[in-house]
């Protein structure tokens, strides 16, 4: 048999490529998000110059492929940051060798990776699940129109409750409450108005995918949002 020949589903030709880079952006931002950093007199974790990518990976993943889809990836990426911070974690609990004099300071920065990347699975689950839905719905109601207003409603709808979640339960108890407010704060301002920059880039990308893909306009009618089904 001359496996050359099998040809990808139609309308799937990129799904799986997008589908990496989602989560790809969603375990590098995790990974160097126990980083706090100052940008432009803002502070907020270093997750901050790849993370809003992974939301846009959302848009689009919803908006060409439909709800259902992007829910089977988002639970996929949760599934991945879960491996890595227990092998992170494992890692920190292994001898290191004689010569090698850095275990403090890998276990300050790898041994803090699970809070970080728990917070993380509950910020993410309620904003990306958040983001999905938002686009999904107002396709709908919409009938496919005005893709750059679902664009910015879902951002809106998903940094918020993603800034809030994760930044209160990553940093309460390590800063001052305050400082961790404005860290949430600062971070919504910057991942919004990131994905606001690349909102015409975005939604160019979306249009030619869509013809690439050649398929239908995917609206999600009579869908369930059942967030806990993965298939």
């Amino acid at each position: 048999m001359n496996t050359n020949n099998v040809q990808r589903p139609p309308g799937y030709r990129y799904f799986h490529i997008i589908s990496m880079l989602f989560v790809a952006t969603l375990l590098i931002s995790n990974a160097i998000a126990v980083k706090v950093i100052t940008l432009w007199g803002f502070t907020l974790p270093a997750g901050i110059i790849v993370f809003p990518i992974a939301y846009l990976w959302n848009d689009i993943l919803t908006e060409v492929y439909g709800f259902a889809e992007t829910r089977t990836i988002i639970w996929g990426g949760f599934f991945c940051l879960a491996c890595m911070s227990i092998f992170f974690w494992l890692a920190t609990l292994l001898t290191p060798a004689p010569f090698w004099n850095d275990q403090e300071a890998f276990v300050r920065l790898f041994g803090f990776v699970p809070r970080i990347s728990i917070s993380s699975f509950l910020a993410s689950f309620l904003g990306e699940f958040l983001n999905s839905m938002v686009v999904s719905i107002l396709k709908v109601k919409m009938k496919g129109r005005h893709l750059w207003f679902r664009f910015i409603a879902s951002t809106i709808v998903g940094e918020g409750a993603d800034s809030i979640v994760f930044n209160l339960c990553a940093f309460t108890g390590v800063f001052p409450f305050n400082t961790v407010l404005y860290i949430a704060f600062s971070g919504f301002i910057l991942k919004t108005l990131y994905e606001f920059a690349a909102l015409p880039l975005t939604c160019r990308f979306v249009r030619w995918l869509k013809r690439a893909e050649g398929h239908p306009e995917v609206l999600d009618y009579n869908i369930k949002y059942k967030l806990f089904k993965l298939l």
